[in-house]
């Protein structure tokens, strides 16, 4: 009885794997290796395994074997940077991991020499590293050859499934395994065949012998011959079962700049997987390569820049395609758009600089989700195109397009393309049942014919290997699979345009959520508040001292970029988003440390220079204050001596401002007690539970809360079914506990011009200690809190119910905001039930609202009328001791009349994240000077800084709230302002009826005449 195909192929596959024990014909073992200079014998345990250690050894391979055909296989028990020098001076660099272990040689005697590590490409620990295998091969090429092309026929028959093709492809490789002679000597078959899985499982295999015989010239020659009828029988089979669809490949090896392993591994990841896409382009004018990350070639340019040297030949060759246009590869939830912006005018200026190129595409495969403030940043950074596949790991709901325009706040677009490749995603494989489901996802397919699709082993590095390289030549000969080719994603995308131009691609307008890792948005506090305080200092140190420059002070302020690229680093989609392991945590708090003393330092420097040229008068004791903001701010300074200063003066935007410290009165109103706190906008209660059981809101007479709002509420079963740090289960509240009986509840400050109330809380082995705060002059309700968490597994949340009823909530984001439902009548609100926001969300009603504010957090909700926000989190998966111990931030709730952009929340969300900046002088005189003043419609500061070429200063504003109107700049005498700049600070053409469009991102130069 005939076997059916599913029985052949068992068959053919057997046999197929009977093929790779002939691969070499002869093999010789390396010995004298040295570990650390001292002798080590193969199979032997490393002495050690800390850090950095270095093999050496010496080979020689006979002079029988042909030098094309020598191979160098390696297994050190770990990840390598493997040197060969070869006695005429000449050296190789290739990177050795678990997917490269094969190197050819260009001599027969050689030396080599590693700097290994006993990790795995994902940061596992090798804890028993051992020199596992060393040694020359004689590698059979037929045979190696017939092997690899009958694996494929064999992946695609079973891709193919019941495709008409397949019986032929079977009947094809068939008749190639029957047309070899091949061996049966007993003694060489056994030995040959030892290793075999089945092999190895029985009780006691014969001796063995140590190099048995490979193929004779005449067994390798039928090996040959049946590889050349194998591939003209594909040949005809392709004219009759054409290739299906197309794809472009891209070679790419996705290294997370820090993830399962800190920073100073990746540096090692970048040479290793450099050095093996070099050593490939040295053997093959097809093979392309993409490489995105400007820091990863700064890094590059310090550490070897020989190595930046031969890939700058590559980018003239066109073999070498760097990408992506961004610094590194960054989150793009939490950062804010000043942020955003830097990491394209810094990503795009180093490629520049370096390379002679911009980019025009941006690269993100494996980022969280993306803010729709993205496409207007990208366009005015030279990107016209965007491309990830994360959005395919969304859990619920999918973006119905793999081809379209993404559509961004203020209108902006990008083409965008996502391919759904379900073997590894971004780091995909050349073999036909990778090609075949890729090409079947692709829906946008009767738009356009062709798919990217990016090949190599990647996330810990690696990239393409040798036998990607080699099967992608075989699979052009093959039918039915679609038709692949090496290629850039420039071109990609400009053929794609091209079909843009002439068909009507779909649009999805606004942000990209995925409906996965939401936690990202909590995980490791940390690093997030340090990277806040990082962006603020930074642009505020920018802007003090560019004022300070509008008055005459000194010549132009030097560039902060130093600084901004340790920011930008960080914001790298592993290590902000809080998925790394804790050594990655160590590094980056202590670089954001670095980086916020420098900024205070830069901003203690730049008010003295202000001070400076200040009119001197009489003020004795006198308190200089800068507004670093577009919005007039009530006078609340904390001074040398600690104490506290709230009054009703006003400091105007973008100004600085001399007070007569012995003049300075509180704002009137301010009122303490054991349980309520009252000013002239605000009156408190806090209830028994220690939340606030009302706050009105003076102006409107409008009570604020429904019920009791900053409830704390413990969810101890916040443990997702995967990835640990990244995630939290929609059912996470199921079991829920309110910390509802605080140990105390104190009057501990009572004016005037500064009133708080603390409440400390006890949850197993944790605290939270917070204390409400209203001063003298305050339009909200600060919440000062200081957790010491000592509970794994453990989400903490603030949950506030609103006195304001809405459809929507509004959730600040990068340069302006995204309105989400409150309710969950669909599938795709349901699955949004955490959501990024940077420093408010508002729930309001026509004429009233209530605001939630923070400093430090991202992770929010908004069901009904009830405001949450998470607060800390304790998993276990990367760091075992995420968030352990203590942190500070402050959060606030704030009512106002009319909507959040008429009732001033954003305006107190600056104030809580960047207070005014004070110091104290003396022989001044009193008053307010404010060099630039900016009129019309109400917009929002982004940055003003030192122009990046030539002199003068750049203003950068953005509409936040959706509105149009006129704008107007007012700049001190002798001073001019430029044409409008994209954020690269170069002209540009600006499309609007309107000086400032609905979330407009506007640059301008600023110059003296």
């Amino acid at each position: 009885m005939p076997l059916t195909i599913a029985q052949r192929l068992d068959r053919l596959k057997v046999r197929i794997a009977e093929l790779a024990h002939w691969r070499d014909r002869q093999s010789a073992t390396i010995d004298g290796w040295t570990f650390e200079g001292e002798p080590i014998a193969h199979h032997q345990d490393w002495p050690h395994r800390q850090g950095v250690v270095h093999f050496a050894a010496t080979a020689e391979a006979p002079e029988a074997w042909p030098l094309a055909d020598i191979r160098l296989q390696l297994d050190l028990g770990g990840e390598s940077l493997i040197t060969l020098s070869y006695p005429d001076g000449e050296t190789e660099t290739f990177g050795l991991d678990p997917y490269h272990q094969e190197f050819p040689v260009k001599g027969r005697r050689f030396s080599i020499a590693t700097e290994t590590v006993a990790r795995f490409p994902f940061g596992e620990p090798n804890r028993a590293p051992k020199l596992n295998k060393a040694r020359s091969i004689w590698l059979d090429g037929p045979a190696h050859r017939l092997h690899l092309l009958l694996k494929q026929v064999s992946e695609a028959i079973e891709v193919l499934g019941e495709h008409e093709v397949v019986p032929h492809l079977m009947d094809a490789a068939e008749h190639a395994l029957r047309s070899l002679d091949w061996p049966s000597d007993t003694a060489a078959y056994i030995s040959r065949t030892s290793s075999a899985v089945m092999q190895q499982k029985i009780w006691e295999l014969p001796e063995l012998e140590v190099n048995p015989a490979g193929l004779t010239d005449e067994q390798s020659g039928s090996a040959a011959a049946a590889f050349k009828a194998l591939t003209a029988r594909l040949k005809e089979l392709q004219k009759r079962f054409p290739p299906n669809g197309e794809l472009l490949l891209t070679g790419h090896a996705h290294i997370d700049l820090a993830w399962l392993w800190p920073y100073r591994e990746t540096r090692r990841k970048m040479r290793r997987t450099f050095n093996t896409a070099l050593s490939l382009m040295e053997r093959s004018d097809d093979f392309r390569f993409n490489q995105s990350t400007a820091h990863y070639y700064a890094q590059m340019e310090e550490e070897d820049p020989a190595l930046l040297e031969r890939i700058k030949k590559k980018v003239v060759d066109g073999k070498w395609e760097t990408v992506g246009g961004m610094w590194v590869e960054p989150d793009t939830n939490m950062p804010t758009g000043e942020s955003l912006a830097r990491q394209v005018l810094y990503g795009q200026r180093y490629f520049e600089k370096t390379f002679g190129t911009r980019h025009t595409v941006c690269w993100l495969p494996d980022c969280f989700g993306f803010s729709g403030a993205l496409p207007q940043i990208l366009r005015q950074g030279g990107i016209d195109s965007f491309f990830t596949i994360k959005v395919n790991w969304s859990e619920t709901n999918h973006i119905p397009s793999d081809l379209f325009w993404w559509k961004g706040l203020d209108g902006s677009r990008v083409l965008t393309h996502t391919f759904d490749n379900p073997m590894q995603g971004y780091n995909g494989f050349v073999q036909p049942d990778c090609y075949v489901p890729t090409w079947k996802n692709f829906r946008g397919k009767t738009q356009h014919d062709t798919s990217l699709l990016a090949v190599g082993y990647g996330d810990g590095g690696g990239g393409v290997t040798p036998e990607m390289v080699e099967r992608e030549v075989q699979l052009r000969d093959f039918p039915a699979i679609p038709q692949a080719r090496w290629g850039t994603v420039k071109s990609y995308y400009e053929q794609a345009h091209r079909t843009a131009g002439e068909k009507n691609l779909p649009v999805w307008d606004g942000e990209i959520y995925l409906e996965l890792h939401r936690a990202t948005l909590t995980s490791q506090s940390g690093v997030k508040r340090k990277h806040r305080r990082a962006e603020r200092a930074l642009i505020t140190a920018e802007t003090i001292a560019s004022l300070a420059h509008m008055l005459g002070a000194g010549r132009q302020p030097r560039s902060l970029e130093s600084d901004w690229r340790v920011v930008l680093k960080n914001e790298f989609h592993d290590i902000l988003p809080g998925s790394s392991i804790r050594e990655v945590y160590q590094d980056a708090e202590q670089e954001l440390d670095g980086v916020i003393e420098h900024a205070k330092a830069e901003q203690a420097g730049g008010l003295q220079a202000l001070s400076a040229k200040l009119p001197k008068g009489g003020v004795g004791d006198a308190l200089v204050v800068v507004n670093p903001s577009l919005a007039p701010r009530p006078l609340s300074a904390t001074l040398s001596d600690g104490t506290v200063v709230a009054t009703a003066d006003l400091v105007a935007p973008l100004s600085v401002a001399v007070f007569d410290k012995g003049s300075l009165k509180p704002a009137g109103g301010l009122k303490a007690g054991h349980d309520h706190l009252e000013n002239d906008h605000l009156s408190v209660a806090i209830g028994k539970d220690g939340a606030v059981v009302s706050l009105i809101h003076k102006a409107s007479g409008r009570e604020a809360v429904d019920g009791s709002a900053n409830q704390l509420w413990v969810y101890p079963a916040d443990k997702p079914r995967n990835w640990d740090a990244w995630d939290i289960d929609a059912d996470y509240a199921e079991k829920a506990i309110r910390l509802d009986a605080p140990d105390s509840i104190t009057l501990v400050e009572e004016g005037p011009h500064r009133a708080a109330i603390r409440v400390v809380y006890r949850y197993r082995n944790s605290s939270v200690t917070q204390t409400y705060v209203l001063t003298a002059n305050a339009r909200r309700l600060d919440i000062e809190t200081t957790i010491d968490w000592h509970d794994r597994r453990t989400l903490l949340r603030t949950l506030n119910p609103v006195a304001a009823q809405a459809r929507k909530a509004t959730f600040e984001c990068a340069f302006g905001i995204v309105e989400r439902a409150t309710h969950t009548n669909t599938s795709w609100e349901l699955a949004m039930f955490e959501a990024v926001a940077h420093r408010f969300v508002d729930i309001s009603e026509p004429d009233f609202g209530v605001a939630l504010l923070n400093n430090a957090k991202y992770g929010h909700s908004a069901r009904g009328n009830v405001i949450g926000m998470s607060l800390v989190r304790g998993p276990i998966y990367p760091d075992p001791l995420a968030d352990e111990g203590e942190q500070s931030f402050t959060y606030a709730l704030m009512p106002h009349e009319g909507a959040w952009h008429e009732g001033g929340v954003l305006d107190e969300a600056i104030d809580l994240n960047q207070p005014l900046v004070s110091a104290e002088s003396s022989g001044l005189s009193a008053g307010t000077f404010a060099p630039l003043v900016i009129t019309g419609i109400p917009v929002a500061f982004s940055g003003l800084k030192p122009a990046e070429e030539g002199d003068g200063l750049i203003l950068r504003l953005y509409e936040p709230a959706g509105r149009r109107g006129s704008l107007a700049l007012s700049l001190p005498s002798g001073w001019k302002v430029s044409q409008p700049l994209n954020i690269l600070e170069e002209p540009t053409e600006r499309k609007g009826p309107a000086d400032m469009m609905p979330f407009e991102i506007r640059t301008w130069k600023l110059q003296k005449a």
